[in-house]
């Protein structure tokens, strides 16, 4: 029984250590097509941000390296996450910023919901 109790210990450390290493690897959003269904880090430059408060959701839109309508990459915050991130436009707009989560697709764009302001840093 110990035995078996190191090993779970063991896989769940390496687990856990290969997660950490996917979030701290930092790719561009060009890249974040290739990495749809893992956890990364995305960076780039904001070139545009739009709120849209009229829509289901009130998402706000972040795209990285080139704005909508030929965006990338989108971070995506959901209405109701929104108070966690302060003013968002204030905040990021025009900045470079790496945001970390699990890499998934709308209509064939990555994108990364963001849920809490952790997942969002602003580059120095």
């Amino acid at each position: 029984m110990k035995g078996c109790r190191s090993l779970l210990f063991a896989v769940l450390l390496s687990t856990a250590c290969a997660v950490a290493a996917a979030a701290q690897q930092q790719i561009t959003p060009a890249e974040a097509a290739n990495h749809i269904g893992q956890v990364a880090t995305v960076c780039g430059k904001i070139a545009s941000l739009h709120w849209a408060t009229s829509s289901k959701g009130q998402p706000t839109f972040i795209n990285l390296d080139k704005p909508y309508p030929q965006q990338i990459f989108t971070v995506l915050i959901w209405g109701s996450d929104r108070p966690q991130f302060g003013d968002v436009e204030q905040k990021f707009a025009g900045k470079t910023i790496c945001v970390t989560g699990s890499v998934s697709a709308f209509r064939g764009v990555p994108e990364i919901v963001a849920q809490s302001a952790t997942e969002i840093r602003v580059q120095r």
